[in-house]
């Protein structure tokens, strides 16, 4: 999905918005919404896709709401990130929109606690819309902060590890056995590696936390952890699994060449979201990435055999092997939308109707957001789409934790995570203990 900001970058280009998000607390707690959602009305949808297939397929899912309910018009308005969202939803006025959708779920928190989305409950209940029988649980979590819903999921995103078969092969693996623990992973990942000179013919994986993907939050899926404890308060400093894997990180950086080399060679790679991806030249043969990946290596015209599985997990957690990562699209309410019980009927339908996400998800390469879609046999996907399906459904899966000041704890987190493995800190046990108490001032400052 070429559209969306990078997700190595995406938390901290949410950043940027938050402050617009502070200040746009203009939404009824109670959203008594008074219009009539069978009248003849114009809604305004703002989306974040610009790519020409990913545009016709929001358009044509549209397209198939307006056909269901012939009295509401939907203007759409694509490109939109999430500072744009925010200028609009804190100006207000009939030219913002009616119903907002996002791709970062990290900025959940800061949207629901500041009322930069409408509270969804009331239009939930009039609908009697079971959530717990129609999104997985990850997904209703990343979707509500402290018990307020301001958005519902629209689509999904799992993680898992692709990895070049042929590579694999001409390195005397088994490309039917991809590594399953991190142990084995950095066995493999020297393996697959071929210097060049003071670079690399071939690099095995790019563990660095500026490579494509290769962030906190995903490493962290992989092991059992909990970034809060039970009053709030930050636990990366108690809770052994961050050091845990940040250690092990570093010794994979240092395994295969140390940060400077890497780094250099990093430099070196293409956009993400175009052909010369790394993993597509061959350049890295493994590579952290979602399930929208296959359409972008089908259409690259890779040659070589390309292999998915879930990621490895932690030597103890064997037993968890074939979870990941979560996040995904929102779709929520302006909370100074006069429609928005016709905006409601939009957001409902694209996120629970069976044949509208299916169809969606069919068209951009991603994975379905609900229960029946999931198990729809008008669901097209090939064996290596079905990991991801089997990542989204699996129950140790995770995202990371909404807070009510967006990403700002993740970035702390990232600060830390990139000095150590770049040596600049040498103490893990007190860099977490320091990003700990910030995360918390941080937290305390924002409420």
């Amino acid at each position: 999905m070429p559209v969306r900001p990078r997700r190595a970058a995406a938390a901290l280009a949410a950043t940027a918005s938050i402050a617009l998000f502070a200040s746009a607390c203009t939404g009824s707690a109670n959203n008594a919404a008074a219009d009539d959602p069978n009248a003849q009305t114009t809604i305004t949808f703002w989306h974040g896709w610009n790519a020409p297939a990913e545009v016709k397929a929001i358009e044509d899912n549209v397209a198939r709401f307006e056909k269901a309910h012939p009295n509401i018009k939907v203007k759409v308005v694509g490109d939109i990130n999430d500072e744009k969202l925010g200028q609009a939803l804190r100006a207000g006025g009939s030219n913002g929109p009616d119903v907002v959708s996002s791709f970062t779920t990290s900025n959940v928190g800061k949207f629901c606690s500041s009322g930069a989305l409408a509270d969804l409950k009331p239009f939930i209940e009039k609908s009697k819309l079971d959530l717990d029988k129609t999104f997985p649980k990850v997904l209703q979590e990343y979707t509500q902060f402290e018990g307020r819903r301001c958005s519902l999921p629209l689509l999904s995103d799992a993680y898992g590890l692709y990895y070049n078969k042929d590579a694999f092969r001409k390195a005397g693996l088994d490309p039917e056995a991809p590594p399953k623990t991190w142990s084995q992973f950095t066995q493999v990942a020297k393996k697959l590696t071929k210097a060049k000179g003071d670079s690399y013919e071939q690099l095995g994986f790019m563990p660095n936390y500026l490579g494509y993907e290769t962030v906190v939050e995903h490493y962290m899926s992989q092991w059992d952890h909990t970034y809060f404890t039970e009053d709030g308060k930050s636990n990366v400093a108690k809770d052994p699994a961050f050091a845990e894997m940040m250690t092990y990180q570093k010794s994979l950086v240092d395994s295969l060449g140390g940060f400077e080399k890497l780094d250099k060679y990093r430099t070196a790679f293409g956009d993400e979201w175009g052909a010369k991806h790394p993993f597509q030249t061959g350049q890295v043969a493994m590579q952290l990435d979602g399930e929208w990946r296959l359409n972008f290596i089908k259409n690259a015209g890779v040659k070589f055999d390309v292999g998915v599985a879930p990621l490895p997990v932690a030597d103890d957690e064997i037993a968890e092997y074939g979870k990941g990562y979560l996040s995904g699209t929102i779709m929520g309410i302006a909370p100074q939308s006069k429609k928005q019980n016709a905006a409601w009927e939009l957001v409902k339908y694209m996120t629970t109707d069976t044949d509208a996400v299916v169809s969606f998800a069919n068209a951009i390469g991603n994975v379905p957001s609900t229960f029946e879609a999931l198990k729809s046999p008008n669901l097209k996907f090939d064996d290596r789409f079905k990991v991801f399906l089997d990542i989204a459904k699996h129950p140790e899966s995770t995202t990371m934790d909404n807070a009510v000041n967006g990403p700002a704890y993740q970035e702390t987190l990232s600060s830390l995570a990139h000095k150590y493995e770049s040596g600049q800190v040498t103490d893990l046990k007190k860099g977490l203990a320091d990003a700990a108490a910030q995360i918390d001032r941080d937290i305390a400052a924002a409420k």
